[in-house]
């Protein structure tokens, strides 16, 4: 077992697990950490507990030290040059054609690379540009291109629900999303209603996707042939969220409905045998 903290580094960011190296951190304390792209600056989301070694990636880093008052100010200078750095790679974008959006730009804790993240149709050659902004900034550079999704995340925005994007504010990570979730959910496939800000398939689909799919086990599907006290039916209506069946006796044109315990008690369909 080993020591751990769980540290991230942006808003809704992966977390990454780091070696405590002795320090008392509690949750939304900063460290210093050191990271592949150098010396980093980072908010303690997860305190110190135990895992199995097989859990993480060996070896750990350890935190370098509890961040103070000026890793935070050197925090926020860093923010605004970035925020210089980007007018000035935008305005060498557009002198040297490229077509390609910048989205964001970010300097490491160290000062020690600015990264430039960019979307855009296909691939571009930017060699000439990271020479001039090299020049420009007298550092590392880093041009990174990003999807659609990673530009949401970044970007932010208000949801169809009303709601601030879950990309951005609390999901550290994207799952994969499929249109049977949607059809699963019996939900409208107008790519307008199930489509996020990004122009992808919303992550939320995926939220109730499990519930669903439990639910669909224990019900029979749409067309399959019942007996049932009133006679030989079909199964026309499906409520999944309610368990709710509709069935259709032919001869009597009639329909029925039978929650999935009732369909149980009665003896017509069994847990196993609905699938």
């Amino acid at each position: 077992m080993l020591d751990v903290i769980g540290v991230r580094f942006k808003k809704a960011g992966k977390i990454y697990y780091f070696d405590p190296n002795g320090f008392t951190i509690g949750n939304d304390d900063y460290v210093i950490v050191e990271t592949v792209r150098g010396i980093e600056f980072g908010k303690v989301v997860i305190q110190s507990k135990q895992i199995d070694e097989e859990d993480v990636v060996l070896p750990l880093k350890k935190v370098i030290r509890v961040a103070d008052d000026a890793d935070k100010r050197a925090v926020i200078e860093n923010q605004t040059s970035a925020k210089d750095a980007f007018a000035i790679c935008a305005d060498k974008i557009n002198a040297h054609g490229l077509e390609m959006s910048l989205v964001d730009v970010e300097y490491t804790f160290d000062r020690n690379k600015i990264i430039f993240y960019f979307t855009a149709d296909g691939r571009i050659d930017f060699r000439n540009l990271v020479k001039d902004l090299a020049a420009e900034f007298k550092t590392r550079i880093e041009l990174r291109q990003i999807g659609v999704r990673d530009e949401a995340k970044m970007l932010g925005g208000i949801g169809p629900c009303g709601r601030m994007l879950c990309c951005s504010t609390f999901l550290g990570d994207f799952e994969p999303v499929s249109i049977k979730m949607a059809k699963d959910q019996d939900l409208s496939l107008n790519p307008a209603k199930i489509s996020g800000l990004c122009g992808r398939l919303m992550c939320c689909l995926k939220y109730e996707n499990d519930l669903y799919e439990d639910a669909k086990r224990e019900m029979p599907d749409i067309g399959q042939k019942i007996q049932t006290p009133y006679g030989r039916g079909k199964v026309v209506g499906l409520n999944i969220l309610e368990k709710l069946i509709q069935i259709e006796i032919a001869e009597k044109e009639r329909v029925i409905e039978y929650t999935v315990d009732e369909m149980i008690e009665e003896g017509i369909i069994t847990t196993q045998a609905t699938k």
